[in-house]
């Protein structure tokens, strides 16, 4: 099952498919990373905190 690379959070397949490189199972971060996001190709620090 494919799991969050930055804290080790569970996420579906679905979202691994759509949001992970072609040949990468495991996305960089995913929702429930509060300290970092996606930003294009790369990840960096959130810059404020997230509606939870």
């Amino acid at each position: 099952m494919p799991e969050c690379q930055n804290c080790g959070s569970f996420v579906t397949a679905a979202y691994a498919r759509v949001f992970t490189p072609n040949g990468i199972e495991d996305p960089r971060v995913c929702p429930q990373c509060e300290d970092k996001i996606r930003d294009g190709a790369d990840v960096r620090e959130a810059r404020s905190t997230r509606r939870t």
